[in-house]
């Protein structure tokens, strides 16, 4: 008996999330606590991971499982991204205009 596909693209989600990050399969494992060997396996033969190893994932990727499940429109933020918006709020606009400045030049992003 074949076991029917999930609605929701889980390795298509771990997949999106890694990418938007710019991490590779290795830096996605180092995160998460798992071997690369697992989460490419995954990948080449289609698998499903099992809710244990969604949970480090998600812990890798800095998220919960609720974030994870959501639609793409929603937005949730973590408890630190909270505090910077929080933050960020306060500043004024050549202070928040600056801080863009310096997070480009630290990431090394053209404007």
């Amino acid at each position: 008996m074949e076991r029917e596909k999930p609605a929701f693209d889980i390795l298509g989600r771990i997949e999106q999330e890694r990418i938007s990050r710019g991490w590779s399969e290795y830096a996605l494992a180092e995160n998460s606590g798992l071997t690369q060997s697992t989460i490419s396996t995954w990948r080449r033969r289609n698998l499903q991971p099992n809710l244990a190893s969604i949970e480090k994932i998600c812990s890798g990727l800095g998220i919960t499982l609720s974030q994870f499940f959501q639609d793409e429109d929603a937005v949730y933020l973590t408890g630190e991204q909270k505090c910077l918006l929080e933050l960020w709020s306060k500043l004024s606009p050549a202070q928040r205009e600056a801080v863009q400045h310096m997070l480009r030049t630290f990431l090394s992003i053209e404007p």
